[in-house]
This record gives structure tokens, C-alpha cells and sequence, in this order.
């Protein structure tokens, strides 16, 4: 197939490369990409949120399918866009792309699918987020409503940090202040075609910049897969109780939902619960998810795309584990210090290493954005990958460059 993979962060590398490790014969072109993903494949310097643009480039390339990584092109629109070309796109429109652009909006689709969740009040001014916070008490949750970049959402202790979080980001609209909900978090990425759905492998992610999950929430710093302390039936009673409560809601209001249906998941004593859904492959998750894919990817986002989801077994999966950690610039989350040189990559072995924000300079390869890369290792324990994996970032050098380093910790024991 011809394939166009919209985004430029480590999770369209990680997409990228499963879809090489075929060996089909693929023709993948990525917009905008970045170095690291140039150095496998084709790219094109393109707004992905712009869907004219996208639409025109696939039509003029004979594109078979368009993968839209990102969440920005979602909510904007591009998927639309190219559905009334007849492009093949694996990707929610517009409408139900909110289940991640409104946390409003999808605390709506949950009550009216009854999926079980935690309680939650929007607030569009101060008082009102004071008066919800005070309401559901410590630890106080506050997230923007809209998208941030995993930056959002804060849980702490403290009632004056809940307020100025909720004042920060009432300057770009409304804030959700929700119930806290205590117990392990499971991320579950499941394909849909707006009507089936097919579940990947759960993997967890680290959210806090430091080990111990101290300091402040940023998009990732690390995952793992598979998770050996899950509950056998678990899938099962995600997708029938949550994934398609959710996706019949959405078709049934004429929004079906085309894609990746991100389950961010909590299991509390109460029984599993949603903290929060995307619409798209989560970051860093899909790192660790994806290398374990034994079932084709290519043909398991055409069939979504295209609705045939429902003639296909559920995907199969390596019984190796996976980890990836993230290795982030300086000064991340908050103002990170880029455009420094980094060194050592043409020294490691064994790890595959998506690029997440990395440019290529006078022949060096320099950070870009906060992430930078995630090392990725396989092995048949945690123990042996997290060695791998943990070995390679000691060889990699960049200035004042930070990754956590208990990922995976507590399953490698």
C-alpha cells in the first residue's frame, strides 16, 4: 500500500516502523516527520492540521491510506476532509475526535453510554472551580478541557496549586475538576470502524518527569508492556462495559468513531473506571505496544478504516516484553532547553530508538522539543529489557538531558 503517516513525534516513528517490519512492499511517506523518521522513509515538509493540504497531496500521490498520529489534525478536521474524497483514513472525524478535544464532551458520552467513571464538574469561572474543588476535596484533579499537550491536568495535595492551575488554564476555556480516583492505571488502545472493535495489548505509562512519580505531569516518560498484574477477563469487560458502550453512543449520535479509541483506565477497588479517553495512539505507549505486534498493522488499520474490522480475528502478540524510557531535554516539562547535539546513538545496539523531536544538523542529530527519543527494548523478562534498555541510554549523550530510571520497576522485581 501507499501509505501517508501524519505526525512527527515517536509514536508515528514507532507506527512507522512496525509498518516496515512487514516487509509488504509498503511506499510510507510521513508529513512532517523528523530526522529520525527521515532516515527510513520519505518526508514531506506539510501542515498535518491544514486538510486541504493533506487531502491534496494524497490525492496527487495515489495514497491508499492516510494514518493520522496526533491529536491536533483529529480535532480539526483533516480525517473529514479526506473521507469526502474517498481517501481511506484511519482516524476519527472531527465530531468524535472530542472524546479527546472536550473532556466535556466525552464526560457526556460516558453518562449517556453509562460507562463507569468518576465524578466530574465543569468550570468556566474561578468561583465555580473553587466551588468544585472545595466540593470533591483532596487530592484535588483539575484538567483543562481541551487538548494541552499532556500538560493539563494536575493531582495534588494542595488546595492552592488546584486554584492556580484551574485559573491558568480558564484563560484558554473551561476547566474539569474531578473526583480522585485511587488505584493502578492501564492503558488499553482498541481499533474501531465505528462499529467493532479489536483490542491491542494494555501497557502502563509513567506521567510524573521524576521517579517516584514526583514532579509535575508531562506526555510520557516511559511505559511497558505487557502488564503480568492484570486480571484475566480484563479485556473482555473493557470492551463490554466501556469501549463499545462508547462506540455505540457516538454512531448512534451520528458521529461514528473511526480509529484508535484510547482507554485511559483505573482499577479501583469500586471496579475499572475511565479517567479519560483519546482519539488517537497514546505517547509513549504505542512504543512498547507495537513491537510485540505479531498480527500485520497495516491490514489492521485498513480494515478500521475501511469497516472490516468485523471479519478479523483479535490481533496476536509476542510473548516478549517491552519498556521504553524517554530521555528528555533539560528543563522539561516546563522550558526545555533544545537545539543541543546529541551523541552516542550510532554506538547502541540491541534497542530500537523512536525520535521524538530531533533535527539533523551539520550532520549531528540536536533536540528539537522537550522529548527527545525513546529507547525501546525487548526481552524475555522486564528485568532483561529494562537492562537493555537502561544500558543504552548510558551511552547516549545530551547536555543536561534527563530520563527517569525506575520504568518498569515494580514488574521487573
Amino acid at each position: 500500500m501507499r501509505i501517508l503517516v501524519l505526525g512527527s513525534g515517536a509514536r508515528e516513528h514507532a507506527i512507522i516502523a512496525s509498518l516496515l517490519s512487514e516487509n509488504a512492499g509498503h511506499e510510507i511517506t510521513a508529513a512532517p516527520g523528523n530526522a529520525g523518521i527521515a532516515s527510513i522513509v520519505p518526508v514531506v515538509a506539510m501542515d498535518p492540521t491544514r486538510g486541504d493540504v493533506v487531502t491534496t497531496y494524497a490525492l496527487e500521490n495515489d495514497i491508499d491510506l492516510v494514518v493520522i498520529g496526533p491529536e491536533a489534525p483529529l480535532v480539526a478536521g483533516v480525517a473529514d476532509k479526506l473521507r469526502q474524497r474517498g481517501i481511506a483514513v484511519f482516524g476519527p472525524g472531527k465530531a468524535a475526535a472530542q472524546i479527546e478535544g472536550s473532556k466535556t464532551f466525552a464526560k457526556r458520552i460516558m453518562d449517556e453510554a453509562g460507562v463507569p467513571t468518576g465524578r466530574a464538574a465543569r468550570a468556566g469561572t474561578l468561583a465555580e472551580a473553587i466551588k468544585a474543588i472545595d466540593e470533591y476535596g483532596a487530592p484535588y484533579v483539575v484538567k483543562a478541557d481541551g487538548l494541552a499537550a499532556g500538560k493539563g491536568v494536575l493531582v495534588t495535595p494542595d488546595r492552592d496549586a488546584a486554584i492556580a492551575h484551574a485559573e491558568h488554564w480558564l484563560q484558554y476555556g473551561a476547566v474539569l475538576v474531578e473526583e480522585f480516583l485511587a488505584g493502578q492505571e492501564v492503558s488499553l488502545f482498541l481499533l474501531s470502524d465505528g462499529h467493532t472493535v479489536l483490542p491491542l495489548s494494555p501497557a502502563q505509562d509513567y506521567k510524573r518527569v521524576f521517579d517516584g512519580d514526583e514532579g509535575p505531569n508531562t506526555g510520557g516518560m516511559g511505559a511497558y508492556s505487557p502488564l503480568p498484574w492484570l486480571a484475566a477477563g480484563f479485556i473482555d469487560e473493557v470492551i463490554e462495559t466501556i469501549a463499545l458502550p462508547t462506540i455505540h453512543q457516538l454512531a448512534a449520535e451520528r458521529t461514528p468513531f473511526i480509529g484508535l479509541l484510547y482507554c485511559g483506565l483505573i482499577v479501583t477497588r469500586a471496579g475499572i473506571k475511565v479517567i479519560e479517553f483519546n482519539a488517537r495512539f497514546g505517547d509513549p505507549e504505542t512504543q512498547v505496544v507495537l513491537p510485540r505486534l505479531v498480527t500485520p498493522l497495516s491490514g489492521l488499520l485498513f480494515a478500521a478504516a475501511t469497516g472490516g474490522l468485523g471479519a478479523l480475528a483479535r490481533p496476536e502478540f509476542s510473548a516478549e516484553v517491552a519498556v521504553t524510557v524517554v530521555l528528555a531535554s533539560e528543563g522539561y516539562p516546563d522550558d526545555p532547553i533544545i537545539g543541543r547535539r546529541i551523541q552516542g546513538l550510532d554506538t547502541v545496539h540491541g534497542v530500537s530508538i523512536d525520535h521524538a523531536a530531533t533535527a539533523l544538523v551539520d550532520g549531528d542529530f540536536v533536540a528539537t522539543g522537550g522529548r527527545v527519543l525513546s529507547v525501546v527494548a525487548l526481552g524475555d523478562t522486564f528485568a532483561a529489557a529494562r537492562t537493555k534498555a537502561y544500558a543504552a541510554l548510558s551511552s547516549i549523550q545530551l547536555e543536561g538531558g534527563h530520563y527517569r530510571t525506575d520504568i518498569a520497576e515494580q514488574v521487573a522485581q
